[in-house]
C-alpha cells in the first residue's frame, strides 16, 4: 500500500512525560525495532497473532510512526529471546497497551534516523522530512536502509522524547489489507501445524481416562515400533511415523490400567455445586445501609461449563538442543510466562529456555497450547538434538482443555410504583477464570500433575480489579442506581480445570443483568429500550444503543414467532461501549435470523478490523447461548467430539451488521470481547418476545423454551 504524505520529523518540545507502560517495561529500541539495509524495517511485539488481526494494527501504527509504506514493515512471530514481554494477548488490550509502545518506539528510532541525516547535511533535524521511508531536506535524500548500518537502537527509551501524536495519519484509521490473511487464503504453510524442522520426530500423549486417574500399568509395548515415555502417570510415544505413533498410543491405551474415583460434580445441579464453598467473597459495591422500601424482585440465571471449541486441535513443538538449551513453538497467548512455567516446572534456568509463538485456530482465551507445548518438552527430552511434534485430538481438546467456569447469579431489585429501579443487589457463585501459566506462582501445566513427582496445583484465580477481574467482571450496570451492592463468590476447591475464555466472567454477568433489566422493563409495562435510556445517563451509552435500535428498526411489527431483544454494556465498566438487537425466530426451533450491533471503540485504528472482531464475538456467543454445554457423569467429562458438544454450523450463523460509533479524542480500547454479553442477552430477550416465556438458564435450546413454556402453564 502507497500513501502519500509527508510526516513531520519532530513536533514542538514537551514536557517530560512517562513511558508508556509496556515500552518502559522493555525499554530498549532495538527489542523493538531492526531497520535492514534494504529498508525493511522488522517490528516486534509481545502481542501475539490469534485471527484477530492485531499484527495489522500495528504495522499500521509502526508505518504512520516511522513515515513507511506498509510494505516495508515486517512483523515477525513474537519471540522470548528477540521480542519485548508484553504480557498475556487477552483482555481485549492489546491496542490499549501495545500501540502507544509501537507508537512511541518508532517515534523515537524515526527521530534518531533524522538526527543521524541531519548531522551528515549539517542541517537541523526539524529540517528533514520523511516520506515512503526516504529522508528529505532540499536537495539531499538517504533512506532508512542506507543508515541502517550506522544508526544505533540498543539504547534506551526516552521518556521525554515527543512522538507525531497522531495529527497527520495515513494508515490509522483506515481499513489495511491484512497481513496474515494471503497465507490463510491460499493454503500457504503458516500454522504450527505445518512447522517442519530439520529431523522431526511425532509425538502423541496417553491421557488418563479421567482428571485424577493414575497409571497403574502400561501393558506390554512390545512390538511398538516407537519409543514409548514415561514419567510417572504421564505417557507418551515418539518415533518418525506419525500414523504408527497414533496406532501406538491406541495399542497402550487398551492395555493400560488406571485407578480411578467419582469425583465430578452433579452435571443437573451446578448451581448447588458452585453455591457450596468454600469461597473467596469478592465485595465490587458495597450498599450503605438497608435497601429502600419499595417492591422487590428478582431472579436467578445460570450457564453451564463451556470448551473453547477451537476447529483446529492444540499443537507444540519442542526441542531439547545440544548446547543444553531448549527451544519451543508454541501458539500459547503467553509466551514469556509459558517460558517461566517450563523452567519452573523442570528446576531449570528459565534463560535457557526460548519460546517462539506460531500461530494456530484462536481460541480467546487459554486453550490447550501452553500444555500441548509442555507434552512436547517432555517426550522431547527423551530424543536430545530431535524436535518433537505433539498434536492434540479432537477428543483431548474438547475434554482436557482449561474450561470456562460454569456460573450462577441472583439479581435482585426494590422498584418503585413506576417500576424505576430504587435498589439493585447483585451476587454471582463462579470457578476462578485463570490458571494460565504461572497462576498463583505455580507451572499451571496439565502434564505436571501427573508426573512421578506431580506439581500441585490450586483452583483458578481471578485476575485483579486492575485487570478487569473475572468472577466479577462487567458484573457493575452501567445504569444509574443509587442504591448498589455488587458481591462475587469464587469457588477454591474443585476438580474440574478452569479458566480463561472469551470475556471471561462478562459474558454470563452481562446476559443475568441484561435479562433482568428486560424483566423489569417489562413488569413496568415499559419498552426495554426506553426502560433502559430512562436509567442511563453516560452519553455516549445512550448514543450506541440508540444508533442500534435505529439500525435495526426497534418497535416496529413483529409476525407471531419472532421477536426483537435488546443486549448492552460497557466491557469492564472502562472498554468498549456494545448494543446489540437480535431478531429470533421460534418456531419448530430458536433461530438468530440477525444481530445488529452499534460499537464505540475511541479511536478506531482499523474499521473492518473492529467489525470482524464484533462480528466474530457475536457469533461466538451465539453459539454458546444457542447449543454450548460441556457434558459430564461423576466421573469423566463425556462431550468429547461434535456430536456431544455442537457448535453452530455455518448454515446456523445468524446476519450480522456493525456500525461504528465515533468519539473524537477518546482513546482506542478492544473490541475483541466486548460483544459476548450484549450477545446472549439480546438473544434472550428476544427469544421472550417471540414465544412469551423466560429462559434463564443457558443454553438457550428448544427443549429449554418447551420447559419454559410447561413451567408457566400456558
Amino acid at each position: 500500500m502507497t500513501v502519500e504524505r509527508a510526516l513531520p520529523s519532530t513536533l514542538p518540545a514537551a514536557p517530560p512525560r512517562a513511558l508508556p507502560p509496556d515500552l518502559a517495561a522493555n525499554p530498549v529500541l532495538s527489542r523493538w525495532v531492526t531497520v535492514h539495509p534494504d529498508g525493511t524495517v522488522d517490528v516486534r511485539v509481545g502481542k501475539v497473532e490469534l485471527g484477530q488481526g492485531i499484527l495489522t494494527a500495528l504495522a499500521q501504527v509502526a508505518a504512520d510512526e516511522l513515515g513507511v509504506d506498509l510494505a516495508q514493515v515486517r512483523m515477525p512471530p513474537a519471540n522470548t529471546a528477540r521480542g519485548p514481554d508484553e504480557g498475556f494477548t487477552a483482555g481485549s488490550m492489546s491496542i490499549v497497551r501495545s500501540a502507544p509502545a509501537v507508537r512511541a518506539a518508532c517515534a523515537q528510532v524515526r527521530a534518531a534516523f533524522v538526527r543521524e541525516a541531519a548531522r551528515r547535511w549539517g542541517v537541523e533535524p526539524g529540517q528533514v522530512t520523511v516520506r515512503h521511508g526516504r529522508l528529505v531536506c532540499a536537495e539531499h535524500v538517504t533512506t532508512y536502509g542506507e543508515l541502517a548500518g550506522v544508526v544505533g537502537l540498543d539504547v534506551p527509551a526516552d521518556p521525554g522524547a515527543p512522538v507525531t501524536g497522531g495529527d497527520r495519519p495515513a494508515l490509522v484509521g483506515t481499513s489495511a489489507p491484512r497481513l496474515d490473511l494471503p497465507d490463510k487464503i491460499a493454503g500457504r504453510p503458516r500454522y504450527i501445524h505445518d512447522l517442519a524442522l530439520p529431523g522431526m520426530l511425532y509425538g502423541r500423549v496417553l491421557r488418563p481416562p479421567s482428571p485424577g486417574a493414575r497409571l497403574l500399568t502400561l501393558g506390554d509395548s512390545a512390538g511398538i515400533a516407537v519409543q514409548v515415555v514415561r514419567d510417572g502417570s504421564f505417557a507418551g510415544v515418539v518415533g518418525a511415523d506419525e500414523a504408527e505413533v497414533m496406532r501406538a498410543v491406541q495399542v497402550l491405551r487398551d492395555a493400560a490400567s488406571w485407578e480411578e474415583h467419582d469425583s465430578l460434580p452433579d452435571e443437573d445441579d451446578l448451581p448447588a455445586f458452585l453455591r457450596s464453598g468454600p469461597h473467596e467473597t469478592i465485595e465490587v459495591l458495597t450498599a450503605d445501609g438497608p435497601a429502600p422500601e419499595g417492591r422487590t424482585v428478582g431472579a436467578t440465571y445460570n450457564r453451564p461449563f463451556l470448551a473453547h471449541g477451537s476447529i483446529a486441535p492444540s499443537c507444540g513443538v519442542a526441542r531439547w538442543n545440544d548446547d543444553d538449551t531448549l527451544s519451543v513453538w508454541s501458539h500459547s497467548q503467553g509466551i514469556h510466562q509459558l517460558r517461566a512455567a517450563i523452567a519452573k516446572a523442570l528446576d531449570l534456568d528459565v534463560e535457557r529456555v526460548e519460546v517462539e509463538h506460531a500461530e494456530n485456530a484462536g481460541c480467546y482465551g487459554h486453550n490447550g497450547a501452553d500444555d500441548a507445548a509442555f507434552d512436547a518438552v517432555l517426550l522431547a527430552r527423551q530424543v536430545p538434538g530431535r524436535p518433537v511434534q505433539v498434536q492434540w485430538s479432537r477428543n483431548d481438546e474438547l475434554t482436557w482443555s482449561p474450561l470456562a467456569s460454569a456460573m450462577s447469579a441472583d439479581v435482585s431489585a426494590v422498584v418503585d410504583d413506576s417500576g424505576a429501579v430504587l435498589s439493585w443487589r447483585y451476587d454471582v457463585w463462579s470457578q476462578g477464570h485463570t490458571s494460565r501459566p504461572g497462576y498463583q506462582g505455580v507451572p499451571g501445566l496439565l502434564a505436571g500433575a501427573y508426573l512421578e513427582r506431580p506439581l500441585h496445583y490450586p483452583a483458578a484465580s481471578d485476575p485483579p480489579a486492575a485487570s478487569g477481574w473475572g468472577t466479577v467482571r462487567s458484573a457493575v450496570p452501567i445504569y444509574d442506581f443509587a442504591d448498589r451492592r455488587v458481591t462475587g463468590h469464587r469457588l477454591l476447591e474443585t476438580p474440574i480445570r478452569s479458566s480463561a475464555m472469551r470475556a471471561l466472567g462478562a459474558y454470563m454477568n452481562v446476559f443475568a443483568i441484561e435479562s433482568f433489566m428486560d424483566e423489569l422493563a417489562l413488569a413496568a409495562g415499559a419498552d426495554p429500550l426506553e426502560y433502559r435510556l430512562r436509567h442511563l445517563r453516560d452519553p455516549r451509552g445512550r448514543v450506541v444503543l440508540e444508533r442500534a435500535a435505529a439500525a435495526a428498526g426497534w418497535g416496529r411489527p413483529m409476525a407471531e414467532g419472532t421477536g426483537l431483544g435488546i443486549g448492552f454494556a460497557r466491557y469492564k465498566d472502562k472498554g468498549a461501549y456494545c448494543a446489540i438487537i437480535a431478531e429470533v425466530e421460534a418456531e419448530t426451533d430458536i433461530r438468530v435470523r440477525r444481530l445488529t450491533i452499534a460499537v464505540d471503540v475511541g479511536l478506531v485504528v482499523t474499521p473492518d478490523g473492529v467489525r470482524n472482531q464484533i462480528e466474530g464475538g457475536a457469533t461466538q456467543s451465539a453459539s454458546w447461548t444457542l447449543k454450548e454445554r460441556v457434558r459430564f457423569d461423576r466421573r469423566r467429562i463425556t462431550s468429547g467430539d461434535w456430536e456431544s458438544y455442537p457448535i453452530l454450523r455455518f448454515s446456523e450463523a445468524p446476519e450480522v451488521t456493525v456500525e461504528i460509533v465515533e468519539t473524537p479524542g477518546a482513546p482506542s480500547v478492544g473490541a475483541g470481547e466486548a460483544a459476548q454479553g450484549p450477545t446472549a442477552a439480546a438473544i434472550a430477550n428476544a427469544v421472550t418476545a417471540a414465544v412469551g416465556v423466560r429462559v434463564r438458564d443457558l443454553p438457550i435450546t428448544t427443549d429449554a423454551v418447551v420447559a419454559a413454556i410447561e413451567a408457566s402453564g400456558d
